[in-house]
């Protein structure tokens, strides 16, 4: 069990050696957001740039403009949220090599309530030209896609959680941007999930596949560059499709694959999300069955 945001430490720590133009950016919160961790093995190369979000991504997109390779961290309610003038301006207008990693996201933030836990970030990145939008599942995922965005050219937000999920992957799974991962063969029905929610379409899969339900769970972890390919293919190969997230329905990951099924195949999209409100304080695993994006509620579907 780790949370995506400790991923994310360890692997700019593994990034940081790899390559020297790496820098890393917060905002007063980098106990939280992990990036802590590159703070103390690259100090020289970590700037906190204090409780001044905007001018975090303004630093970062003037970074980037010098040949470095920023990533710039905090809450995905404040990167996501108080800083929307500023990527969409000086980052994804201009096209910069710009890399926003948001932790904290959705109601698994858990006890801090609604005012923290952002459902809205997937919807506005998303919408962004030049953006690319990622939200890893577990470790491996998150330590993949740390690393492969400094590859590519361009703005990049990555969707990290609080809440400590279980491994999904080995060191030996192979991913692609903009390729879904697609997770048994079944039949029956297609689950999209993306990030926390991943690890409950895979219990919810082993209790219906018991049942004589045969279910595929599709890991949806790049939500831009959308994979075309596996929605129509799932949607031409099994009976029923079902998408699940930790994020409004509105506009979110959900949302985008109904927009490929409406102009390329029409079908039916059952979409599990949270429906138009904001979050509650509780506990994270309360707030997932509350607001019915847990194992259990994609079982209830079927029974």
């Amino acid at each position: 069990m780790k949370a995506t945001r400790q991923s994310y430490g360890e692997a700019l720590v593994e990034l940081g050696k790899e390559n020297e133009k790496i820098v890393v950016l917060d905002a007063d919160l980098a106990n939280a957001t992990k990036t802590i961790e590159f703070a103390k093995e690259f100090p020289q190369r970590f700037f906190d740039i204090g409780i001044a979000e905007a001018d975090m991504i303004g630093t970062a997109a003037g970074m980037s403009l010098c040949g470095k390779i920023p990533y710039a961290s905090t809450f995905a309610v404040f990167a996501a949220g108080r800083t929307y003038d500023q990527i969409r301006s000086s980052v994804c207008y201009p096209n910069l090599n710009v890399k926003i990693c948001a932790t904290h996201a959705g109601v698994t933030v858990g006890e801090d309530g609604a005012t923290h836990q952002m459902l809205e970030d997937l919807s506005l990145m998303r919408v962004l030209p030049n953006m690319k939008v990622f939200c890893p599942s577990d470790d491996v995922q998150t330590k993949w896609i740390i690393k492969e965005i400094s590859k590519i050219q361009g703005p990049c937000y990555v969707r990290l959680c609080r809440l400590a999920t279980p491994d999904i992957y080995d060191e030996n799974q192979k991913f692609e941007i903009g390729k879904m991962v697609q997770i048994g063969e079944g039949k029956d029905a297609t689950i999209f999930a993306t990030g926390v929610v991943v690890s409950e379409a895979l219990k919810a899969q082993k209790v219906l596949k018991e049942k004589g339900i045969d279910v595929r769970v599709v890991d949806v972890h790049t939500i831009k560059p959308l994979d075309e390919e596996m929605i129509l293919k799932c949607a031409k190969e099994t009976k029923r499709l079902i998408s699940i997230e930790d994020h409004s329905i509105l506009g979110g990951m959900g949302s985008s694959i109904s927009e490929v099924l409406t102009e390329k195949h029409p079908a039916r999209l059952e979409r599990m999300g949270i429906k138009d409100k904001f979050g509650k304080s509780g506990k994270a695993e309360e707030l997932l069955k509350h607001f019915g994006i847990d194992s259990e509620a994609i079982i209830a579907k079927f029974l």
